[in-house]
């Protein structure tokens, strides 16, 4: 059996679930025409790449190389025309259940052409795709870049729902994460000294990060917290020692491939003087939720303020 590469950015492990990359651009659709039916064909829609696709239909089956995207399609009303995903993909419930073609580092090439789908919802961080063998084979490749913002995230909704010609579905998505980012907010706008919070993704003994540039560092911006490496961007390596001189208040881990992340931090040599430590202030955070860039955002915003704030949720 044929496998083709599909590659995304990978941090230790743990990334390699995370879904959240760097973009160079907030402007996600130019597409047309609007407010499509089932019956009309013929529109155009432009990825990510610059590529033009022209539909002769609405597509009815789908397949979705990145977790956060087939969130979108779920979120949209088009989960039912997803036919193929990959191993990650356990939301919603149903999410589970299709049958999978990529482990999100490759993709399982044979497979998706004897599927035929009408579309594939790709995915970029600017390297190779290595969509080749499908696009040859005549199926369509729809590529998303990765989000680093809130907007390319909106964008990234905007674009798949025009795709599947439900755009008003699209905008209905995008009004209502974003009205619940805005209750959050309003629950914690009288908060006047940010917490200093100390955001794990992966651990000892390769620590890695998330700073600017990432769309885990606007979760945070939404949430009222300071990212105390919020002065570096992407997703930086750092040191055990760098953690201790920035003396964090609250530390949280999505880090869940391990048996008890919380009692690792803990342990660690020198960290008992940390502040956070001290005060009983580690968190887990859930990886899903706070690494995909998807229709989950403000759930995001949400679990991580509940968390920093837990008394202005009373």
């Amino acid at each position: 059996m044929k496998i083709s590469s599909f590659k995304y950015v990978a941090i230790g492990a743990v990334v390699l679930t995370l879904g959240a990359c760097q973009s160079e651009t907030t402007e996600k659709t130019d597409a047309e025409p609007t407010n499509k039916g089932e019956e009309q064909a013929n529109y155009t829609v432009t990825d990510d790449l610059d590529n033009e696709l022209t539909f002769e239909k609405v597509p009815e089956t789908v397949v979705s190389l990145i977790p956060s995207n087939t969130e979108i399609l779920y979120g949209i009303g088009a989960g039912e025309k997803v036919i193929g995903a990959t191993d990650y993909d356990n939301y919603p419930a149903e999410a589970a259940e299709v049958e999978r073609v990529s482990d999100s580092v490759v993709f399982n090439a044979e497979r998706i052409i004897e599927m035929d789908p009408d579309v594939v919802i790709g995915y970029s961080t600017g390297a190779p795709t290595g969509y080749e063998e499908l696009e040859a084979a005549g199926i369509q490749v729809f590529v998303i870049e990765s989000a680093q913002s809130f907007e390319d995230v909106y964008g990234d909704i905007e674009q798949i729902s025009t795709v599947m010609g439900l755009e008003d579905k699209g905008d209905t998505l995008n009004s209502s994460i974003q009205q619940q980012i805005e209750e959050v907010q309003e629950k914690i706008e009288g908060v006047e000294a940010k917490k200093q919070v100390f955001f794990e993704i992966s651990p000892s003994p390769e620590i890695y990060t998330a700073g600017q540039k990432t769309f885990q560092q606007e979760i945070l911006n939404h949430a009222n917290v300071e990212n105390i490496f919020g002065d570096l961007e992407g997703w930086p390596k750092i040191s055990e020692e760098e953690v201790i001189t920035r003396n964090p208040e609250i530390i949280t881990t999505t880090v869940s491939y391990t048996e008890d992340p919380i009692g690792e931090i803990k342990a660690r040599e020198g960290w008992s003087d940390i502040e956070a430590i001290q005060n009983d202030q580690v968190f887990f955070l859930d990886s899903d939720i706070t690494s995909r860039p998807g229709p989950r955002i403000g759930d995001a915003v949400e679990l991580v303020a509940k968390t920093i704030y837990p008394d202005l949720f009373n």
